[in-house]
């Protein structure tokens, strides 16, 4: 009896040690394929997202340069400028028909624009008090013209009156100027300024 339990006790403490042996070979096969599995080629490693970023440097784009503005030509001081009238004769036959003229000067030291259009200039023609005929009665067209004038320069518009009477809205008008020798003034205007008086005579 007491044998049979040496070799009962014997054979249980090898089945033991076995038991432990397979465990501790177990673990360690087992610790080895998880370390083979976290070095495995398939894994991706995380890259850093500021990696391989080229900086785009913006640069404002400088402004171009100021292109000077050519200084545009003045327009004349009205008190440097001075408007005078004229006729080509100083006396007229019948069948004469008076030429008026407008006369534009610069009277000062700098050149500069005076505007001679129609939409300034007026031939007027007068007896006394009676207003016989204005060029602006009936025009048909009202126009700007801009004119640069040097220093003492001048400017001229001529006129051709044909001796007729004229109202203003340009009604008709069935009297006419008188002749026998009797005077008549023309007076040249462009914008406000008026032209000392041009006495002329019909016949």
């Amino acid at each position: 009896m007491y044998r049979r339990r040496r070799l009962f006790v014997g054979g249980a403490l090898l089945l033991i040690i076995a038991l432990v042996s397979s465990f501790a070979v177990a673990g360690a096969f087992n610790g080895r394929s998880e370390q083979a599995s976290s070095t495995a080629p398939g894994a991706t490693a995380s890259a850093d997202p500021s990696a391989g970023a080229s900086p785009s440097a913006s640069a404002s784009p400088s402004a171009p340069a100021a292109t000077p503005t050519p200084s545009a030509t003045p327009g004349c001081n009205q008190n440097l400028v001075t408007v005078s009238a004229s006729t080509d004769k100083a006396a007229y036959g019948p069948e004469e028909n008076p030429m008026l003229t407008l006369k534009v000067t610069n009277g000062g030291t700098m050149p500069c624009e005076v505007n001679i259009g129609t939409s300034q200039m007026e031939f007027l023609v007068t007896s006394g008090a009676d207003r016989i005929f204005s060029s602006r009665d009936c025009q048909a067209v009202s126009e700007d013209l801009v004119k640069m004038i040097a220093p003492g320069a001048s400017e001229t518009a001529n006129f051709p009156w044909s001796r007729n009477r004229s109202v203003e809205g340009c009604q008709p008008v069935e009297a006419q100027p008188g002749g026998g020798g009797a005077y008549y003034i023309f007076t040249a205007k462009l914008g406000s300024k008026a032209s000392p008086k041009a006495v002329f005579q019909l016949n």
